[in-house]
């Protein structure tokens, strides 16, 4: 499977803490979304590791086709 699933059609609220890393889920196949679980292991896709830049609230992409991987840009809205 090589197809980005869609989990749901609008942002995650998520807390983040500052200079920790964490790995957003690209596929969509995630149990744990909108974090990697590892399922992509039979597809193309890897997920986006980022660090926190401060302890905050955060808007990760639920839909999986944001421009901005792995931040909420909108792209939800089209599909």
């Amino acid at each position: 499977m090589n197809e980005k699933k869609s989990p749901q059609l609008e942002p995650y609220s998520v807390n983040v803490e500052k200079d920790k890393k964490y790995a957003w889920c690209s596929c969509g196949l995630s149990s744990k979304q909108p974090y990697c679980d590892g399922s992509h292991s039979a597809t193309e896709f890897k997920p986006v590791i980022f660090t926190a830049k401060s302890t905050e609230t955060i808007y990760l992409c639920g839909c999986k086709h944001t421009k901005k991987s792995p931040f909420c840009d909108g792209s939800h809205k089209f599909l």
